[in-house]
């Protein structure tokens, strides 16, 4: 009996032990922030034994903010969290898992894990070797398209986690997936009011893989050089005129003044002709009124999907009235592709927003940087 009396007390000791260990009070408050200097749309704190990301408006007119608790595979045995105070819980670093941007592509090659990636859709859209190389080993599968993703075959690859994107909100997809115990993510980069915001996002893919210094190390790199870069331009006295964007169906579509393809051109030192416009979206115009303010610019920049100056002609001879096509200072990225046609700037464009304004610079200022060429744009034949 006494025996017996010894063994109860033990195991009544050892389970008070483990509910201690497991049901510890958390802080209430972090014990750091992660630094985030230009991005909005999301945050990072560490609370020690675990970390929480919150993402905010992660598409237009959002209001909506998402928690996600990431815990350390060494910390996971030792803490419980109330999964009622996140979206989901998430174990790191990241093994196995979807995205569904090329913009996220860069993500995961600047950090050396693109390895984890198991499924993608429209894989012909990806443009880097890299992952393209794992595209052609069958290593990364094609999911269907991006409106109507496999959700068969994802769900046969069991990720532990998606990364996807929200126009509205409204995506039936990700709400499956998720009703099926894989946690979905919204990046909102694409959002982001300024080229060093968007890039920044390079954080929020470091915190997955617990390589929060490598990320910051990266954008701290790019940050520098795309400072240097502004510095540069802001010294020349000479700016030219600059046009952008062609007509899509009758409609001139062109950035915004307050968007971060003109924060580019303003950064570039050059007298973008809609500088002065705010708001959201690009600007839609008619021809004329296009017409009328840049039949004399210098410069055109990005004339929309168009390859060649011979394309622009078929497409509208109305087009040959600027005297930048008739000067043919014309420049687009769309000629610099994959294997399978995915064009390079719309992948990596925003995570290296550094090298979008050395080309700018290039391209406008030449004299300034001699001995670099293009990397995204190049002059229309």
């Amino acid at each position: 009996m006494k025996k017996l009396s010894l063994l109860v007390l033990f195991l009544v000791l050892l389970t008070c032990k483990e509910d201690k260990r497991s049901n510890a009070p958390l802080p209430s408050t972090p014990t750091e922030n992660v630094s985030i200097s230009y991005a909005e749309g999301f945050s990072i704190q560490d609370y020690q034994d675990f970390k929480v990301l919150e993402i905010k408006n992660p598409w237009p007119k959002s209001e909506q903010t998402f928690r996600y608790a990431l815990i350390s595979k060494e910390m996971a045995p030792k803490i419980t969290l109330n999964k009622d105070d996140f979206d989901a819980i998430l174990i790191t670093p990241i093994e196995k898992i979807v995205v569904t941007s090329t913009t996220h592509i860069p993500g995961l090659e600047l950090l050396n894990v693109q390895n984890t990636l198991v499924g993608f859709p429209d894989t012909d859209y990806v443009s880097s070797e890299k992952t393209r190389a794992l595209i052609d080993k069958g290593l990364v599968r094609e999911l269907g398209k991006n409106e109507s993703i496999n959700t068969e075959v994802l769900l046969e690859l069991r990720p532990e986690l998606v990364i996807g994107f929200g126009i509205d909100g409204n995506n039936k997809t990700f709400e499956n997936i998720q009703k099926a115990g894989i946690p979905v993510i919204y990046n909102g980069d694409w959002v982001e009011k300024s080229p060093l915001a968007k890039a920044e996002w390079i954080k929020f893919f470091g915190v997955l893989y617990n390589k929060e210094k490598e990320a910051d190390t990266i954008f701290n790199t790019i940050e520098t050089d795309y400072l240097e870069a502004k510095k540069l331009a802001s010294e020349v006295t000479s700016r030219p005129t600059v046009l952008s964007g062609a007509m899509h169906k009758d409609i001139w579509y062109l950035p915004n003044g307050t968007s971060p393809e003109a924060q580019l051109l303003k950064d570039a030192n050059v007298d973008y002709l809609w500088s002065d416009t705010t708001g959201s979206g690009s600007l839609a115009l008619n021809f004329e009124t296009v017409l009328d303010k840049a039949k004399d610019a210098d410069i055109w920049i990005n004339p929309s999907y168009y390859s060649s100056l011979e394309a622009i002609e078929k497409a509208n001879t109305h087009y040959t009235k600027f005297k930048a096509f008739e000067t043919k200072n014309v420049y687009s990225f769309v000629n610099k592709a994959g294997a399978t046609g995915g064009v390079l700037y719309y992948e990596l464009g925003m995570a290296r927003p550094d090298l979008v304004l050395k080309d700018l610079i290039k391209i406008c200022h030449p004299e300034l940087i001699k001995d670099y060429d293009t990397f995204f744009f190049e002059r229309l034949e």
